[in-house]
C-alpha cells in the first residue's frame, strides 16, 4: 500500500452528529418530525442535492427558496463552536505522514476548509482535499476516489480508503482499493461494522487504534 485516503465526516471531523443534528432540526420546522436517528437514516452519505429532493420527497412540497443556503450557513456555525475531531485521528494521521495521503469527501470544499480549519488540520493536507463537487458523479461511484488517485500519482490497487459509509465503502471497492471501515463518530449505531462489512469494507475498526493495526502489515508489505 502507498496511499491513504480518508473520508471527511465521521472519520476524520466527528461532524455527522452535528450536522445531521441541525437538519433534523431544520426538516422538523418544515412540518415533518425528524430526531437525530431519522436524518442519519435517510440523509447521510448522500449529497446536497440529494438531501433536498430526499426532504422534498419526505414533506411532500419543494423545500423555500434559500432552504440549502440557511442549512449550509447553519451547519457551518455550529462546526465553528462545537466541531472536534474523532478521537484518535490527528494522531494516526501524524504517526503515518510520510504516505501519500488526501481527503475524498462528498462534502463541499467550503466546509471540508472550515471543518479542517477548526480542527487545526489544514496543514497536514495541503492541497490533497477533494470534494465530490468536482467529479460528476458522487459516491457510491468511484469517481471522487479515482481522482483522489490521480493526484497523488498512486494507483488505486495501491491505495488504502478509510470510510464510515456503506455508500463510500462501495466507492472504494467499485475504485479497486482496500477499504477499513471505521466505526467511531459519534453517528456510529449498533450493526455499523456489519453494515459495512456487507457493502464490501476489507477490514472493520471500532477507532484508530485499530486502523493503525490494520495499516502497519498492509504498508510493509512488498509491493
Amino acid at each position: 500500500m502507498r496511499g491513504l485516503i480518508f473520508d471527511f465526516d465521521g472519520v476524520i471531523a466527528d461532524s455527522e452528529a452535528l450536522a445531521n443534528t441541525v437538519l433534523a432540526e431544520a426538516v422538523t420546522a418544515l412540518g415533518l418530525p425528524t430526531m437525530l436517528d431519522d436524518s442519519l437514516t435517510r440523509y447521510v452519505g448522500k449529497r446536497a442535492a440529494e438531501v433536498v429532493a430526499a426532504i422534498e420527497s419526505g414533506v411532500g412540497r419543494p423545500v423555500p427558496d434559500g432552504f440549502a443556503d440557511a442549512l449550509q450557513a447553519a451547519t457551518l456555525e455550529r462546526f465553528r463552536i462545537d466541531l472536534r475531531e474523532v478521537e484518535g485521528a490527528s494522531a494516526f494521521i501524524a504517526r503515518f505522514a510520510s504516505m501519500p495521503r488526501c481527503i475524498a469527501s462528498s462534502s463541499s470544499m467550503e466546509r471540508l476548509r472550515l471543518c479542517l480549519d477548526v480542527l487545526g488540520l489544514a496543514e497536514m493536507f495541503g492541497n490533497n482535499v477533494f470534494s465530490a463537487d468536482m467529479v460528476a458523479r458522487g459516491k457510491p461511484s468511484p469517481d471522487i476516489f479515482l481522482l483522489a488517485a490521480e493526484r497523488m500519482d498512486v494507483a488505486p490497487a495501491l491505495c488504502l480508503v478509510i470510510e464510515d459509509s456503506p455508500g463510500g465503502v462501495r466507492a472504494g471497492v467499485a475504485a479497486g482499493m482496500t477499504v477499513i471501515g471505521l466505526c467511531a463518530g459519534s453517528h456510529v449505531r449498533n450493526g455499523h461494522a456489519e453494515r459495512l462489512l456487507e457493502a464490501g469494507a476489507h477490514f472493520a475498526a471500532a477507532n484508530w487504534v485499530e486502523v493503525a493495526a490494520i495499516v502497519t502489515p498492509l504498508i510493509a508489505m512488498p509491493a
